[in-house]
């Protein structure tokens, strides 16, 4: 039994972190909609601020936060844009190729697209369908497929649906 509860942890855990491999193929290729009550651009430092009410889609992605501020390197550094979210909470949404959605939300998100490393903080959740996994922070190495999540001062939580996760491709 204890075996058992250890591989559904394991494979709930690797289909949690793995939102972002799974997600629909198509939202990368879609046009990124970027809606806010304000917005600032400083074309000295490449950066652009969205303020307000600002909402993001992109495909099936749904990004709702209090402020996003978009960084563009200088051209040729290799480098490339950072975004950086924040909110009480930021919320997002995505439905994944199996059709499933997954959520999550954090005071502060922060997106390398270069390295493509997210991280959620400030009470992070990430949930898929009852299962989720709770901390004051949670990272995810999007290339190398792994999920960090860290308690700060409190515990991390992890509640799993095992009927949930035995049902392939239903929403």
């Amino acid at each position: 039994m204890k075996l058992v509860n250890h591989k559904l942890f394991l494979i709930t855990t690797l289909a949690m972190a793995s939102f972002s491999a799974l997600a629909l193929k198509d939202d990368t290729n879609q046009p990124i909609n970027i809606v806010s009550d304000n917005q600032s651009l400083d074309m000295e430092n490449s950066v652009v601020t969205f303020t307000d009410n600002v909402v993001i889609t992109q495909g099936s992605i749904l990004i709702k936060a209090n402020k996003v501020v978009i960084t563009r390197p200088p051209e040729n550094s290799g480098k490339k844009d950072t975004v950086e979210a924040f909110g009480t909470p930021v919320t997002f949404n995505q439905l994944l190729d199996d059709g499933k959605p997954v959520d999550g939300k954090a005071n502060r998100v922060h997106y390398d697209l270069g390295a493509e490393f997210l991280t959620l903080t400030g009470q992070a959740e990430l949930k898929q369908l009852d299962s989720k996994i709770n901390g004051e922070r949670i990272t995810y190495d999007v290339k190398k497929q792994q999920l960090k999540a860290n308690g700060g001062k409190s515990r991390v939580k992890t509640v799993l649906i095992p009927a949930q996760l035995q049902q392939k491709g239903k929403k």
